[in-house]
């Protein structure tokens, strides 16, 4: 165990200490400074002059959230039309059928939004060329998406009065040449050298000790693995995700994809710091963001390696932990410290089954999803907290008794109506799909599946009630994870929580962006000694304050029936 928690520490470390590196480098790649990949330039030209781009050209709050939302919808429109005949096109030696066209819709979106719920099974639900030219193409763009959109806030917030937030496209295409792919490239070769499959050969069949044939498939996993975890995107090459051999071989590979997944959502918080001027206040997000990540992260690792109460009582072992759902090859210790960090930060990804965590543990995953501002997924994370932080504004000006400001621009009506709007639609869109959901299992209604609940509903009770709340929590958050005892793959699932991808994706995207936009118009007012300063310690006490209160006030009861109802009954 003190091994496997050395492990942890030296992976931590390594991320702050790279994010910050990287934080620097990002923050000269969108104030358009001289870096380290300006020869990556004339592949941009390339892009700019067959699209008809000006990437000099500044655009309007309106004009970069109309490029940012059309180049969506071509998007899903293309994903819907590959996924949906994949059986008739190339690059598909192992003969996938095409999908419903329900669950196209739904993984189309679950890519787009950077979610990757996948209600199919990896490599038997979708061809090499639908892995390729949808799910790693939709992989690495919603990464660059959310990117851009930090890139138009932060300009939002300079300390200037103006209308121009700069180019979605220049932002766009920069994110993913001189960010993205290049770090991509290395985390390739690193994963094919640890073993990682790069073919386009089909499935090969093999002989098992018990003397039966297993088909085991394979593909261009090492192509596809590295923008999974750097883009916060999570989507598994195969069915088990980074619990499959294949796709996580060993503690190296393990240890490196959760460096890749984290190293983004800490970079921008101190990019952003170094692009304002104002390291201060980066290091001051930056720690309450730890502080918050932490405080989840250390009680789920205590909790994995105590072991599971249930499985004890039967006359099993525990002295290892718990490792029911587990890899031997992983542990207790990096296995509930992955299952944080994916859900802090929207990856998803999985090394170890989500469903067999012991109930605190799932109720911190849980936890971090709903407050989902701990870090983040890339660029969106900054933008969650940006909510909590404009709250946060408003409640310090109306208890000092002046109107809030914040870096230099006064925060109005229309600012605060926007990230309460934002701050209420996560309650909204999980507690109201989990009721429905619960109400028709109750009545054993067949609307949720093909037969009755029994068809679809795995685990009845306490631990049932949690799958559902975690599924609809999962797809709020942009996150993809699930506790994988549903029979999800249906009308209603798919639909419903598409529906929660789209509106839990680009209402909070869309919002913090605005309210940059407007500040960005708002007269600058240096500060004085009157001034609200945010990059005290005294307000990350106040932002950590607002962001556990709404989180309680929202979801209290629903976890109170679900993982804390499991834990006491135990």
């Amino acid at each position: 165990m003190i091994n496997e928690l050395a492990g942890v520490v030296v992976i931590f470390a390594v991320i702050i200490l790279t994010g910050y590196i990287l934080g620097k480098y990002i923050a000269k790649v969108y104030a358009g400074e001289k870096s380290l990949l300006d020869f990556m330039s004339p592949l941009e030209n390339v892009f700019y002059r067959l699209s008809g781009i000006d990437p000099t050209r500044e655009m309007t709050l309106k004009q970069n959230l109309f490029a940012l939302l059309t180049i969506n919808l071509i998007w899903f429109l293309l994903g819907m039309l590959v996924l949906m005949t994949q059986a008739w096109l190339p690059l598909n030696p192992d003969g996938i059928p095409n999908m419903s066209p329900h669950l196209a819709f739904n993984t189309t979106i679950s890519f787009i939004v950077n979610c990757n719920l996948q209600h199919y099974y990896g490599e038997s639900g979708v061809s090499y060329f639908s892995q390729l030219f949808v799910l790693t193409f939709f992989q690495f763009v919603s990464a660059a998406t959310g990117m851009a959109a930090f890139a138009i806030l932060i300009n939002g917030l300079r300390d200037r009065t103006t209308s121009d937030l700069g180019n979605f496209w220049n932002y766009f295409i920069k994110s993913i040449t001189r960010i993205l792919l290049p770090i991509c490239v290395v985390l390739a070769i690193v994963f094919v050298i640890n073993g990682m499959p790069a073919t386009y050969e089909g499935k090969e069949t093999i002989h098992t000790l018990e003397g039966a044939t297993l088909p085991v498939y394979r593909g261009p996993v090492a192509a596809m693995l590295p923008i999974k975890h750097l883009g916060t995107n999570g989507g598994g090459y195969f069915g088990a995700n980074s619990a499959h051999p294949l796709e996580n071989p060993n503690y190296f590979t393990n240890s490196v994809e959760l460096i890749a997944q984290m190293i983004i959502p800490v970079a921008l918080v101190f990019a952003l710091g170094f692009y304002l001027n104002r390291r201060k206040l980066s290091w001051m997000i930056f720690g309450v963001m730890t502080i918050g990540f932490l405080a989840l992260a250390i009680p789920t690792m205590i909790a994995e390696t105590q072991g599971n109460s249930a499985i004890a009582a039967m006359g099993i072992n525990q002295s290892h932990g718990n490792m029911e759902g587990k890899e031997v090859r992983f542990g207790p210790v990096v296995s509930g410290f992955w299952s944080i960090a994916t859900t802090v930060i929207s990856t998803g990804s999985v090394n170890g089954m989500q469903d067999s965590l012991t109930p605190l543990s799932g109720l911190n995953a849980l936890l971090a999803m709903m407050i989902n501002a701990f870090y983040g997924g890339v660029g969106v994370g900054f933008e969650n907290f940006f909510i909590y932080l404009i709250i946060a504004v408003f409640i310090s000006g109306l208890m000092v008794g002046r109107t809030p400001e914040m870096l230099g621009k006064k925060i109005e009506a229309r600012e605060v109506k926007i990230a309460m709007i934002v701050a209420l639609l996560s309650p909204f869109l999980i507690l109201v799909g989990t009721a429905m959901t619960a109400w028709f299992a109750a009545n054993n209604a067949a609307l949720v599946g093909y037969g009755g609940k029994e068809s679809w509903l795995y685990n009845p009770g306490f631990h049932g009630f949690s799958d559902i709340l975690y599924e609809f929590t999962s797809s709020n958050a942009n996150n993809g994870s699930g506790f994988e005892s549903l029979g999800d793959n249906t009308p209603w699932w798919n639909i419903t929580t598409g529906f929660v991808l789209i509106l839990g994706r680009y209402v909070p995207l869309i919002g913090p962006v605005v309210i940059g936009g407007l500040m960005a118009r708002k007269k600058f007012i240096p500060e004085s000694s009157g001034t609200l300063r945010i990059d005290t310690v005294t307000f990350g006490v106040m932002i950590m304050a607002v962001a556990v209160v709404i989180t309680a006030l929202s979801f209290f009861p629903a976890l109170a029936l679900g993982p804390l109802a499991e834990y006491f009954s135990m």
